[in-house]
């Protein structure tokens, strides 16, 4: 993946997210979230317990959703059909994937943000600071400990800056990509907390 590729994909799909009526296509949504995985592979072993959480969620919606594209187009629907089987709140249910998946870009994108805002932080400054920020609240002590072994692994900045470029620039497209996301994300918990299901703790 070339340098320019790197968040063009992302950003490409981020422009089909949305149906005409201004609703989040299921779909359109788990590519974006699928598409960021190639640039989460390139923090190599450090975050592959984020980047397996982040799958298996993209596999159980995309699994109901293809159960029934025409029924389940809009994501919100999913949880709705939930709701009304009063299965929403087992900690297997699509509902909960979307929570943890939603939560896990959280951390993504604050994580791409803190590199494109702070060029002079270490990937352990920018990485601890997105955890913080995003999914530590919501983590046990176990997976907190996890989270701080990974950070011993990670690559330096420049390295992985490197990597993820070839060489090139995608600021730029970081930035936009992030900018974008973040307003579907939120959308995302405002739906959630709406339901009371914001708040859930691992």
């Amino acid at each position: 993946m070339v340098a320019r590729e790197v968040f063009r994909v992302p950003l490409e799909e981020l422009g089909h997210v949305k149906s005409k009526e201004g609703k989040i296509l299921t779909k359109p949504f788990l590519n974006v979230c699928k598409s960021v995985l190639p640039v989460l592979d390139k923090l190599g072993g450090a975050f592959s317990f984020v980047k397996s959480d982040v799958g298996g969620n993209i596999s159980r919606l995309e699994c109901r959703y293809e159960s029934n594209p025409c029924e389940y187009k809009l994501l919100y629907r999913i949880v709705e059909k939930e709701i009304e089987d009063k299965t929403h709140k087992s900690s297997s249910s699509c509902t909960n994937a979307l929570l943890w998946l939603t939560r896990g870009m959280d951390y993504s994108v604050q994580m791409f943000s803190n590199l494109e805002e702070h060029k002079n932080w270490s990937m352990q400054e920018a990485c601890n600071d997105s955890y913080n920020k995003t999914l530590r609240n919501w983590h046990g002590w176990l997976a907190i400990k996890t989270f701080h072994v990974a950070m011993k692994l990670l690559p330096d900045r420049e390295k992985f800056m490197q990597v993820l470029s070839g060489g090139g620039e995608f600021g730029p497209d970081m930035k936009n990509f992030c900018t974008g996301f973040s307003s579907v994300l939120e959308e995302n918990h405002k739906f959630l907390a709406s339901i009371e299901m914001d708040h859930l703790k691992a």
